[in-house]
């Protein structure tokens, strides 16, 4: 046995027995050799079989659209060392920068904008920085406003939790703010953050961001700076977001997880959430539920 099916839906409502069953069912017609079925939690079940990814895609044929989040990974190295995670729209349900641009009335028009720069339609450096000049003069009180009404992705403090119980070391890399950053660092309890500085004066954005830009090339970096500071290796490491500048770092992980993301980089994704919540990366890693650590 060389790999797992891993079965996940919303965590609210119970994995269907029989679901579990067809796809140990489509695992054997494709040659994949399936194991017993083992419940993770009554939202989540895995499947031992031999062979290689491409037996995920025999099992989504076969349940055709049923709200199931099926994924093949790898027993080697199942549990990772090292965590790395986007923030918007992945451990926040927030895109700061649109929420910023709703206070003076230009929402629409930055959320077009990050829309298409996160499908990978737009150059990420480019992008944020046509929208962060629009945004010049805002006072920094405004930017404190926002935070108070950033919400945190369900599972986010269990999966940060339960894998730093488990040794684990936990980074937030993103593309937005290090004011932002920092607070949904301390919040959720990740060992380190790191993201963008807005140039400020006098109490207001200036409308630039300062250099080095971190973008998808930066994530990447982050990811193996992190693996190589702790002797991690590669296979190690999991990483999760949902935009294009998150692609690379995905495909660099030892498991990539492309949690409710864009179409494109969905369709490039060799593990994808869309139903389940963050505690979905815990099953991938074969933790079951009684392991989960929630704080208090």
């Amino acid at each position: 046995m060389s790999h797992v099916l891993v079965l996940t839906v919303a965590p609210d409502i119970a994995l269907d027995p029989g679901i579990a069953k067809q796809a140990q069912a489509a695992l054997g017609h494709a040659g994949a050799s399936p194991r017993d079925i083992a419940w993770l939690a009554p939202s989540a079940c895995e499947i031992g079989f031999d062979g290689s990814h491409d037996a995920r895609a025999a099992v989504r044929a076969a349940l055709d659209k049923a709200p199931v989040d099926i994924n093949a990974v790898a027993l080697a190295r199942r549990r990772k060392r090292l965590l790395v995670a986007d923030m918007e729209s992945t451990l926040i349900e927030n895109e700061m920068l649109d929420d910023l641009a709703a206070m003076i009335g230009i929402h629409d028009e930055v959320a077009e904008i990050t829309r298409r720069a996160m499908n990978d339609e737009l150059d990420f450096r480019n992008a944020l920085r046509e929208r962060v000049a629009l945004l010049a003069g805002l006072p920094v009180e405004r930017m404190e406003d926002a935070a108070k009404g950033i919400r945190i992705m369900s599972g986010a403090p269990t999966l940060v939790a339960t894998m730093k119980a488990h040794g684990a070391y936990t980074a937030l890399v993103s593309g937005g703010f290090l004011f932002f950053t920092r607070q949904v660092r301390d919040q959720l309890g990740f060992d380190y953050d790191e993201g963008n500085d807005l140039e400020i004066a006098s109490g207001s954005l200036t409308g630039e961001v300062r250099e080095p830009v971190l973008n998808r090339d930066g994530k990447v970096d982050a990811l193996k700076r992190n693996a190589r500071q702790r002797s991690i290796d590669i296979a190690e490491t999991i990483a999760v977001g949902d935009g294009a500048n998150d692609q690379p770092m995905l495909l660099t992980a030892g498991l990539g997880v492309a949690y409710r993301a864009k179409p494109a980089v969905a369709a490039k994704a060799r593990v994808c959430i869309d139903h389940g919540d963050l505690t979905a990366l815990l099953y991938l890693q074969g933790y079951r539920r009684e392991e989960f650590v929630t704080p208090r």
